[in-house]
């Protein structure tokens, strides 16, 4: 498998230069040591990582209370404070500021945001690993155990780098929280604001069902606003958030 490491973001060209060309490779803690950057996992309060930079040395500190996907989203965070802007001082991140569906805003946060991304989920790595596969969240599920990361990170990556119009949505129990669309996705469509309650996405939101629900074929314009939704037809599967909230892969047919 050949890589090109002229078109690498930069995260990329830092995961290169260590060797790795596996998601198995990928050992932030060990990234961050050799970067005199010490890890700890604590409980911490008021926010989920900490950067603590002195004299060329840093204490980055992680919430343990997290998922495994969460922590490493967010020690890469850290790891992209430490190298990016250490000039800067320390760093207290709360959870709004961690996650890769803010990684597009311009920003100090985001820019953290976009380079994690890249350190958890490296575009050389998952564009091999994703090819021939559908785009679904049990292909996100399944690409986020491969590497690590959180089915969310992975769906999020995986509208990003699909050519077929798709998108990723979140929904609280009263309206779009954020959303992620494929390059391909017709822009005079929208994602609904409120969850249709003909969705099992409704369903969800309103009950204690958990889990993720199968691929299902249903109404466009139960998801999507704009010119001749109503025509087609979109495959939606949701899987329900640890905080309540509902995430949607919605791919049109």
């Amino acid at each position: 498998m050949g890589f090109d490491s002229s078109k690498m973001s930069l995260a990329e060209k830092l995961l290169w230069s260590y060797g790795v060309t596996t998601a198995e490779h990928i050992d932030l803690e060990a990234i961050a040591y050799d970067r005199n950057a010490r890890v700890v996992h604590r409980h911490l309060e008021g926010c989920e990582a900490r950067l603590v930079a002195h004299a060329g040395r840093a204490v980055i500190s992680i919430n343990p209370a997290n998922s495994e996907g969460r922590q490493r989203f967010s020690l890469g965070h850290e790891i992209a404070h430490w190298i990016c802007d250490h000039n800067t001082g320390s760093f207290q991140c709360a959870s709004a500021d961690i996650g890769p569906q803010n990684a597009e805003a311009k920003s100090v946060e985001a820019a953290a945001n976009g380079y994690a991304s890249q350190l958890i989920l490296p575009t050389y790595l998952v564009d091999p690993w994703t090819a021939g596969r559908a785009v679904s969240l049990t292909v996100a599920s399944e690409l986020g155990t491969t590497f690590r990361a959180s089915t969310t990170a992975a769906a999020i990556k995986l509208a990003k780098r699909s050519a077929k119009p798709c998108a990723v949505a979140c929904h609280s129990k009263t309206t779009l929280v954020w959303h992620q669309r494929s390059s391909s996705f017709p822009y005079e469509l929208h994602i609904v604001r409120e969850l249709h309650p003909e969705t099992e996405a409704m369903t969800m939101a309103f009950t204690a069902q958990a889990g993720m629900t199968r691929p299902k074929k249903g109404p466009a314009n139960h998801w999507l606003l704009g010119r001749d939704a109503y025509r087609q037809t979109v495959e939606t599967q949701s899987l329900k958030l640890p905080d309540g909230n509902v995430l949607t892969f919605i791919a049109l047919s």
